[in-house]
């Protein structure tokens, strides 16, 4: 493996569509202080936090996808089904709150195992594999929550302590202190260690990778597992976050973290990508559905124009790749 020649990562491409995200942020936050209704305020500036954590993690493990030039399709319903789990366990299986969380990380690792045995043992396309465990994760979940709506304790109960350990404490974000610690995990990962090295490789070309020696299925296996331990701590978030887990809340959360992967700069035809940008995707998302808001627009206008925002990007994707390749 020494001697050979893997493809190079392509930094300066992502690194200037990071510029462009940041600016973007930048423009937007300006643009709703000036005509949102008190939008410029401590409060504000924690409700955006606050709803962007449990997308954070998702789209970090997206990243990771995403630069093999792979999806998931399940990364939504997992998160909420490993969230319905852990409340089983908690709820009619009486485990401590403590052991419920950690089922709910574990159950999105096992969703993970799945989905990399799906693409990188059995080589199925990873919509195919990721859309079709969507549905497994869906219906799965529900059942052994027997579709009954799953309730966490609330902040001042027993339990509740976890909320201020995950959550928030009085009015400070604590998570967006995980967020950051998980962060620095996942950057590491992908820029320090060989299974960084190797997503970009295969994202940049797998023929190249397979050819050098690299077994490709088994760091694509690795990659959707990592992805799934994000979607399982997306879920303990998600369940310090909301009281209530119902099934079918999970679905369209993907996109979400799909669109702050290439709003950040990370290409869906694979190879190019970072973790800052899919950051300051997500933060740009947040901005977006917490500025709309201020203005007095109903939730539908936050899809329609958060569509418009991932239609432009991935159109930039588009035409950035075709003038790479020609």
């Amino acid at each position: 493996m020494s001697g050979k020649t893997l493809p190079v990562p392509k930094v300066s491409s992502a690194a200037m569509q990071q510029v462009m995200a940041l600016a973007a942020l930048v423009i937007l936050y300006a643009f709703f202080a000036v005509f949102g209704n008190r939008f410029l305020s401590a409060d504000t500036f924690v409700s955006i936090l606050d709803s962007s954590y449990y997308i954070g993690f998702l789209a970090i493990g997206m990243t990771f996808v995403i630069i093999t030039a792979g999806i998931d399709l399940s990364s939504g319903t997992v998160m909420v089904g490993a969230a319905l789990v852990g409340g089983v366990a908690y709820n009619v299986w009486h485990l401590p709150i403590a052991v419920s969380l950690l089922i709910v990380v574990l159950v999105g690792v096992l969703f993970g195992i799945g989905n990399g045995l799906l693409v990188g043992y059995l080589h199925l396309p990873p919509f195919i594999a990721t859309l079709g465990m969507q549905f497994v994760s869906l219906g799965l979940c529900a059942v052994v929550a027997n579709v009954q709506t799953q309730t966490y304790p609330s902040l001042g109960s027993d339990d509740g302590w976890f909320k201020n350990v995950l959550y928030k404490v009085n009015s400070f974000p604590v998570g967006i202190l995980w967020l950051a610690a998980f962060f620095a995990v996942a950057w590491f990962l992908l820029r320090r260690t060989k299974l960084g090295r190797y997503t970009y490789a295969i994202g940049s070309n797998e023929e190249a990778v397979e050819l050098s020696g690299v077994v490709v299925r088994t760091w694509k296996f690795w990659v959707y597992v990592v992805n799934g331990f994000f979607c399982g701590l997306a879920g303990a978030i998600y369940a310090a976050t909301f009281s209530s887990i119902t099934p079918q809340t999970g679905n369209g959360q993907e996109m979400y973290a799909i669109a702050a992967c290439v709003i950040g700069g990370t290409s869906l035809a694979g190879g190019i990508g970072s973790l800052w940008g899919t950051i300051i995707g997500v933060f740009v998302i947040s901005v977006l559905k917490t500025g709309l808001l201020s203005m007095g627009l109903p939730v539908q206008w936050q899809q329609v124009l958060i569509g418009v925002v991932v239609i432009l990007a991935v159109l930039l994707d588009v035409l950035r790749t075709r003038r790479r390749r020609s």
